[in-house]
């Protein structure tokens, strides 16, 4: 099996980074980074500490419903670079554990699968949560803040 971790969708990222609302219609809030602990969903890197952010509402679901949750996310206000490469992106490397959930083909939690995992142990957890079967992906989410991380889907 091979996983593969997905940035926030390139168009609604640019749209964001434009001046538009976000997923509660407002238009991004401008911040400078801090460094460490400011992970742009874009890049899946850490927002360079001295550069700008922009910190908005993000829905990573294509409509509302019970399991579609809406919380904050970081963007690195300049273009950057959507993440394209292998394995664990450098972003799930800041901090020690993450929550991970198994959703449906229709974007509902697949109950059982969500469970607090070490940041080195992502990727083993996504493959055994994936294993379950009906799982169509699983999202990485901030263990102590419940912001989305980036999504996983397996191969």
């Amino acid at each position: 099996m091979t996983l593969e971790f997905h940035p926030y969708n390139s168009a609604w990222v640019a749209h964001i980074r434009q001046g538009g609302g976000d997923d509660y219609g407002q238009p991004a809030e401008r911040a400078i980074s801090g460094g460490a602990g400011t992970p742009c969903r874009s890049c899946l890197d850490n927002v360079p500490k001295g550069a700008g952010m922009l910190i908005c509402a993000a829905r990573p679901f294509p409509e509302k419903q019970p399991y579609a949750e809406t919380g904050p996310i970081f963007l690195c206000a300049d273009a950057c670079a959507p993440w394209e490469g292998k394995g664990v992106p450098p972003a799930l490397q800041s901090s020690p554990d993450y929550l991970l959930k198994g959703y449906s083909e229709d974007h509902r939690i697949v109950y059982g699968t969500g469970q607090i995992t070490l940041a080195a142990d992502i990727e083993q957890v996504a493959a055994e949560i994936f294993s379950r079967g009906g799982v169509a992906f699983v999202d990485v989410r901030s263990a102590r803040n419940n912001c989305f991380q980036c999504r996983i889907t397996a191969a």
